[in-house]
């Protein structure tokens, strides 16, 4: 018996083999032989519906189960293989996962394939079954059948866990010494899955992987780099283990360059292409921001990219790693060129998958080369004009805006606007947004910004984004005089025509021609068309009125008008009834307009002209994001023309409420009075949760009137219009004009607080006509990357002191932008101000409270009515 095992006598013919043969053969005899899985096949794709498929599955899978609680050892195989394909289908067959265990517990391999292959479909680490299937495992990693070894392996990679993996990585890192090159190759693949699911276990296989560079082999050479590849992405320690492979790896891809024609590994004239794109793609990730590795395989990536062919997809295949290896390592100028050239060779493939290749890498590395790129700039534009593909042109765009400069603008911005005009709904709010952002940043002159910007939005219609809408504007008012008749001319010519898919040109048309209509009937040879007031008048009816215009766009024209009032001398009566016909309009804001604008024509007619003169110049967010330490001029609304001057110096020595002003639910400021019965109840526990807030300060309660007590008779010498509670809050806080200019701004500002990324300063300006008056003008500024939602600002202040609130410009600060609030302030004791505020803002999704006192304020007035800042701006 020693002997013949010796020399290898096959345990097929033994006894007990040929007894257990005969068993089965009389087993099948005398039980019923099941349906095939051919059979199976056959009758669910003959059911004509779902209900006769699941008839049909459902017998047979009774029938299994029947067999399997007989312990039909015969046709288990047969069985599981039904089970497998009817778990294919997507009905359950977790009853097989046991009988998948016993086909891999029997010796004969035609039952462990079936076995193990149910085990991959059926097992998974989240079930107990799955860990005894560990020793049938092991014991198959010992097998001396190498095809029995490759079954382990694979099911192994395929259903590990962390705890199998640890359990058998040994073993695996035993079969990648194996002298059988079958098993090193599935032995490499099963400890890449390993790797992948237990980081910290590649350790184990490095020695043996950095052998496999040595192999012959291509099969075994490929499944080592794929390993090294991924230990080096998940491990810096192991990165620079592997970069003195990097000569190593170079000879390896230089062979493959030049080795003659072998059928086993050529692919289209190439040898072993998929060596070569996994070999180029480790030596990117160890060339990465090392210079020496970088130059020593600078040159054999040149000779890939010269003598590599492009007729076939694997050809480019390779060339296409190779830009990518190119473009990331520390690689020679020269190289880089070449490789963005291939970039360019790619965009005139007829093959759409390659241009888009192309244009998306070209995107990705436009940074590190801009000048190389710039070259294939008319192949760029050809792909946005005229591939019918839409995902290339969208790439095309990207790429054709990322190379705008300020040398080529001006063709650029041509072409993408001649795209916008011609191109799909989806294409436009993006490419005049960007168009918009480039005409921003590279504008040779201001005119030829303006003409793009009306270029933008009469191409682009109802597609424009708000910004180009704020950016239009922002750009028409910082220009101011100098261009306001030109950009009103212009876009007049555009609203006589039909621009009903064009709200937003609407809006920024008649804004101009709101603030600058004076401008636009003087006749002017820069002007190209005659305009007179009757015109406008016509045009603006047909706005007004138009059911095809929104709500907004007929919010810009009713201000318009108005504006327009004080612009023309003739028809002013028509544009009064023009105004009033809005007070009985259907939507609450266009009414409450039209009743505001006609309570100024009416009974403040005198004051209509300053309230609506031109508005200065807007302040730019960039300008705000650059010097948001700085002091910024504060553009007042028009509700400070509603509480100015008016104090109410009458005090209560017996009362020690707080002075709080609190935003109502409907974001209107209310003042908390002593003085009126019917308001005191429903603040009272307002003003109760903020004693808390002032604790310590010497408060007394000293309010200002409420809007809606004041006098219904006010003398129009104190610089009142009414006493409506919301007259002009329909304004937003960019049409407010400001009225007075008889504000000294202090030389500073006070930083109230700092924390979270949230900037608060409070600049204090005090009235010349009245010095016991003072306005605090608080911004509030986001250096964060998380937009500030639900933002609340409390104050209070002693109670030798009076404090009224305005409504904030927002209540949502973005990323670099901010908002502000005035606060108007009466020091009748001439006493050092103090306050305290209270903060509520959500960032982020957090919900943030905060509070603090402030007490560096600018010393107040002496009794001569000049204080140290006064004195210090003289002396300036």
């Amino acid at each position: 018996m020693n002997s013949s095992s010796d020399t290898g006598f096959n345990p097929a013919f033994n006894i007990a083999t040929i007894r257990q043969v005969f068993n089965e053969a009389v087993e099948k005899v005398r039980m019923p032989t099941p349906m095939r899985l051919r059979d199976l096949i056959r009758q669910i794709r003959a059911a004509r519906t779902a209900a006769e498929e699941r008839a049909v599955i459902n017998k047979e899978c009774a029938d299994i189960r029947t067999s399997f609680r007989d312990e039909d050892n015969v046709w288990r195989c047969r069985n599981i293989a039904k089970l497998l394909y009817i778990h294919m289908l997507g009905y359950p067959a977790h009853f097989g996962q046991l009988e998948c265990l016993k086909l891999i517990a029997s010796p004969r391999f035609t039952d462990k394939r079936i076995g193990y292959l149910g085990a991959m479909l059926l097992l998974d680490e989240r079930q107990d079954v799955h860990l005894l299937i560990t020793n049938c495992l092991k014991n198959d990693l010992n097998s001396c059948t190498q095809f029995v070894v490759g079954l382990a392996l694979c099911t192994l990679g395929a259903i590990a866990s962390p705890e199998m993996a640890r359990d058998l990585a040994t073993e695996v890192e035993r079969l990648m010494k194996s002298p059988n090159t079958y098993i090193r190759k599935k032995a490499a693949l099963c400890a890449y899955r390993i790797v992948l699911k237990v980081p910290e276990l590649m350790e184990i296989f490095l020695p043996a992987t950095r052998s496999m560079l040595s192999e012959k082999n291509h099969g075994v050479l490929i499944t080592g780099v794929t390993l090294i590849t991924e230990m080096c992405e998940r491990s810096i320690d192991t990165l620079q283990h592997f970069k003195k492979v990097v000569p190593n790896l170079v000879r390896i891809l230089k062979n493959l360059i030049n080795a003659g024609y072998s059928p086993e590994h050529d692919v289209a004239g190439l040898s072993d292409p998929f060596l070569q794109v996994k070999i180029l793609r480790l030596l990117k990730i160890l060339g990465k921001k090392d210079p020496e590795a970088s130059e020593t395989m600078n040159d054999v990536l040149a000779q890939v990219a010269t003598t590599t062919e492009t007729n076939k997809n694997v050809g480019n295949t390779i060339l296409y790693e190779t830009v990518l290896s190119i473009m990331d390592i520390k690689s020679e100028s020269g190289l880089r060129v070449l490789a963005i050239n291939i970039l360019g060779r790619f965009l005139l493939n007829t093959d759409k998958n390659i241009r888009y290749v192309a244009l998306n890498t070209l995107l990705k590395t436009i940074h590190l080369d801009m000048t190389a790129v710039q070259r294939h700039r008319t192949t760029i534009i050809e792909c946005l004009r005229q591939d019918p593909d839409v995902s290339i042109r969208r790439r095309a765009l990207e790429l054709s805006i990322a190379l705008i400069n300020s040398h080529n603008v001006l063709t650029m911005t041509k072409e993408l606007l001649a795209f916008l005009e011609t191109s799909e709904p989806e294409f436009k709010a993006q490419c005049s947004s960007s168009i918009v952002l480039a005409a921003e940043k590279f504008a040779p002159n201001t005119r030829w910004h303006l003409d793009t910007l009306i270029k933008v939005l009469v191409a682009a219609g109802n597609y424009v984004r708000d910004d180009v809408v704020s950016s239009t504007i922002q750009l028409v008012s910082e220009s101011g005089a100098q261009h306001g008749g030109y950009m009103a001319s212009k876009l007049w010519v555009e609203l006589e025509k039909d621009t009903s898919d064009k709200q937003p040109l609407i809006q920024v048309s008649t804004w101009t021609i709101g603030e600058f209509g004076d401008m636009l009937l003087q006749q002017s040879d820069e002007h190209a068309v005659t305009v007179n007031e009757e015109d406008i008048l016509r045009v603006y009816h047909k706005l007004m009125w138009s059911p095809q215009n929104n709500i907004i766009t007929k919010q810009y024209t009713l201000n318009s008008l108005m504006k327009l009032s004080t612009r023309i001398k003739v028809n002013v009566d028509k544009i009064h009834e023009m105004v009033a016909s809005f007070t009985t309009h259907m939507h609450t804001d266009l009414q409450q307009r039209g009743i505001e604008y006609n309570q100024l024509f009416n009974r403040y007619d005198p004051m209509r002209e300053g309230l609506l003169e031109r508005m200065p110049a807007m302040e730019s967010n960039r300008t705000q994001q650059s010097q948001w330490n700085e002091t910024i001029e504060n553009i007042p609304s028009p509700n400070d023309l509603l509480v100015a001057d008016v104090t109410n110096t009458e005090t209560t020595s017996d009362s020690n409420a707080l002075l709080v002003l609190l935003e109502g639910s409907n974001g209107d400021t209310e003042l908390i009075s002593s003085q009126n019965p019917s308001i005191m109840p429903t603040m009272a526990t307002d003003t109760q949760d903020l004693l808390d807030l002032l604790g310590g300060l010497d408060l007394n309660n000293q309010p200002m009137q409420p809007l809606n007590n004041l006098p219904s008779e006010i003398s129009s010498t104190n610089g009142l219009i009414d006493t409506t509670n919301h007259i002009f809050d329909s304004l937003s806080l960019a049409e407010a004009p400001i009225l007075s200019t008889n504000k000294v701004k202090s030389p500073g500002t006070v930083t109230a607080y700092d924390q979270n990324n949230l900037l608060i300063t409070l600049l204090v300006e005090r009235d010349q006509m009245n010095i016991d008056s003072n306005t605090v003008n608080m911004t509030a500024y986001n250096s964060g990357t998380f937009t500030i939602t639900e933002f609340l600002f409390q104050a209070a202040v002693p109670k030798t002191f009076q404090l009224q609130m305005l409504p904030p410009s927002s209540n949502v600060i973005e990323p670099g932008s901010s908002l502000t609030q005035l606060m108007r302030v009466s020091n009748v004791s001439k006493s050092q101000l103090r306050m305290r505020i209270r903060l509520s803002y959500t960032a982020n999704g957090v919900p943030i409270q905060d509070q603090t006192e402030v007490n560096n304020f600018p010393s107040p007035p002496d009794t001569f009515g000049t204080s140290t800042l006064d004195l210090w701006s003289e002396n300036q």
